[in-house]
C-alpha cells in the first residue's frame, strides 16, 4: 500500500510480510509470469529483470522463479493473466488505484467492487483519479551514515529525477524506464535499498482525521489482501496509528 510517508510505509508494509508470505509469493509467481510474456531473458526484458528483483527482495525461491518465467514464457503451461489499474474513491472522498493482475476480468471487477463499497469506497471508472498520481520507480534507502548531498549525487549519476528526505529514509524518484539503470547504479555503489518497487506517486497528499484515515486504512488493507491486487495506492496522508 502507499498514500503517506513512503519510508513508514516501508516499515508498515515489511512488518506484515510475514503474516502473508503465502500469498505474497502467489502475487509474485504471477508478476514474474506476465513479466516473461516478453521474453524468458532478463537481459534482454526489463520488465522480467524488474519482477525477478522484486521478487528476490521478498525472498521468493530460486525455483518458484524459474518456473515462473518458464510458465510465462511458454516453456511451461500456465494461466494467462491481464494487467489492469481500477480506479476509485475511498472514505472522504481520497483517491485510491489498484495494480491488477487477473485471469478473470469480471470476477475481479466484482470482487472489488464489493471491497470499496463495503468498507465505504466506491469503484470508478476508467481514470477518473490516475491523473491525480504519477508512475515513478521508487527506491527507498537508509539515511543512517548517508547525508543528502551524497544521496543526491549518486541519484542524479544513476539518472533518477528526484530525492526526498523523510526522517530516517530517502526516497529516490525515477522514471519507470529509468529504473533498472538506477538499480544497478545503486549496486554498484553498494547501496541496498530497504524498497525498490514501480509506484503510483500522488501529486499531492489529501489531509484526513482520525475516523476517516482508519476507515481508508481498512479499505487500503482489503484491497491489498486481494489475490489479484498487486500494490495499492492513495492520495490521503494516513499516520501509522490508522494502521494499528
Amino acid at each position: 500500500m502507499a498514500g503517506h510517508s513512503h519510508a513508514k510505509n516501508v516499515r508498515l508494509r515489511k512488518a506484515s510480510v510475514d503474516a502473508k508470505r503465502s500469498k505474497l509469493f502467489s502475487k509474485l509467481a504471477r508478476l514474474v509470469i506476465t513479466a516473461a510474456r516478453g521474453g524468458g531473458d532478463p537481459k534482454q526484458n526489463s520488465k522480467l529483470a524488474f519482477a525477478i528483483a522484486k521478487a528476490k527482495s521478498y525472498s521468493l525461491p530460486r525455483d518458484t522463479i524459474e518456473k515462473a518465467i518458464k510458465k510465462g514464457s511458454g516453456e511451461a503451461g500456465g494461466d494467462q493473466f491481464e494487467q489492469i489499474a481500477y480506479e476509485g474513491y475511498g472514505p472522504g472522498g481520497v483517491a485510491v488505484i489498484c495494480d491488477i493482475l487477473t485471469d478473470n476480468r469480471n470476477r475481479t471487477a466484482g470482487e472489488i467492487r464489493k471491497i470499496f463499497d463495503v468498507r465505504g469506497g466506491k469503484l470508478g471508472t476508467t481514470n477518473c483519479v490516475a491523473y491525480m498520481f504519477q508512475r515513478k520507480g521508487q527506491f527507498v534507502i537508509d539515511a543512517a551514515g548517508r547525508t543528502e548531498d551524497q544521496v543526491m549525487e549518486l541519484a542524479m549519476e544513476a539518472g533518477a529525477d528526484d530525492v526526498k528526505n523523510e526522517e530516517d529514509a530517502f526516497v529516490i524518484l525515477c522514471d519507470p524506464s529509468a529504473f533498472t539503470t538506477v538499480q544497478a547504479t545503486l549496486t554498484e555503489k553498494n547501496v541496498t535499498p530497504l524498497e525498490a518497487d514501480i509506484v503510483q506517486v500522488a501529486d499531492t497528499l489529501v489531509n484526513v482525521d482520525d475516523e476517516i484515515a482508519k476507515r481508508v486504512a481498512k479499505l487500503l488493507d482489503a484491497l491489498d489482501d486481494h489475490d489479484d491486487v498487486q500494490a495499492v495506492f492513495s492520495n490521503a496522508d494516513l499516520p501509522d496509528s490508522a494502521f494499528e
